[in-house]
């Protein structure tokens, strides 16, 4: 256990601390769990609550999901970004359906051969639905261990020695196991990034961290690597390949060409990509008679 992180610390924030999110309830199954963290891959936590509240209701289960095509799938997942998580959900809820009589499997092993799922989302899973005592390593995560316990302002970039780095920080029990306590100290690091440890503002002030963190204790060091630069969106080809799928997500069925061009005008060489791409990846298909829909609905 790293002397520069004290569980104890970080469990009792979290217990004051905590947001009350709502696939943290402590009834909530692993299927509710796993659209949560698909929904939140790079996404804000404020947009997904709605989205998710939603998806819970309508398909309370993987095979209710299953029932459905992707396309539909696809158009409910809206304005979320990265369509084809959602693909990937629905091809992970019909294996689920099919394979594992409607139960999001408890193994990290197990989760990680379905459809889209990574190393992440299976510890996610298997730590906040399941309990168990296994590192989850988010970008948060790895800013706090960066700083916390090796005094940088920022990691590095991710890697395998990231999850062993986590998994040293783990509360143990006096045998050596790992402590009951140890899966909620994996989702009380992860909050702390969050909230407190964020890459906008170090809130040292009101870390429980900070009398023990590495990088306070070097005087906060700046960043000498380079500096990350924000990817752009507006005019990319990821914007081009929303707007087409914006119109198929408004219509019930498959569309013309003409109603593809008219949604991205300003560069007909990058709107053929962008249409080329969603075919490709399965998110656009077209019907005998040359139309375009959403995969699944022609």
């Amino acid at each position: 256990m790293s002397k520069s992180m004290p569980p104890h610390l970080i469990l009792d924030w979290f217990a004051r601390s905590q947001r009350d999110l709502p696939w943290r309830a402590p009834d909530i199954s692993g299927w509710h769990v796993l659209i949560s963290e698909i929904m939140l891959q790079q996404t804000p936590v404020s947009r997904v609550l709605g989205p998710w509240r939603e998806w819970v209701e309508r398909w309370p289960t993987p095979s209710a999901m299953a029932r459905e095509s992707s396309g539909e799938v696809v158009r409910a997942w809206g304005k979320l970004g990265y369509p084809r998580r959602a693909m990937r959900l629905h091809e992970c809820a019909g294996i689920i359906a099919e394979q594992y009589d409607d139960v999001v499997p408890d193994d990290v092993d197990t989760l990680l051969s379905l459809p889209g799922i990574g190393d992440y989302t299976a510890r996610a899973v298997a730590c906040f639905a399941y309990g168990q005592s296994v590192p989850v390593v988010d970008t948060n995560v790895r800013r706090v261990i960066a700083r916390a316990v090796d005094g940088r302002e920022q990691p590095g970039s991710p890697a395998k020695r990231d999850l062993a780095a986590a998994e040293r920080l783990l509360p143990r029990d006096p045998a050596g196991g790992y402590a009951d306590t140890a899966p909620m100290f994996s989702a009380a690091l992860m909050e702390l990034g969050a909230l407190v440890c964020t890459a906008r503002e170090a809130r040292c002030d009101v870390c429980p961290l900070e009398s023990s963190c590495e990088w306070v204790r070097r005087g906060r060091p700046s960043h000498d690597g380079p500096v990350r630069k924000t990817q752009r969106y507006e005019g990319t080809d990821r914007q081009a390949r929303g707007r087409l799928l914006d119109v198929l997500r408004n219509t019930t069925g498959p569309v013309e060409q003409s109603a593809l061009d008219l949604a991205w005008e300003r560069d007909p060489g990058q709107r053929a990509r962008a249409l080329d791409s969603l075919l490709v990846d399965g998110l656009v298909e077209v019907t005998d008679d040359g139309l375009f829909c959403l995969a699944g609905e022609g």
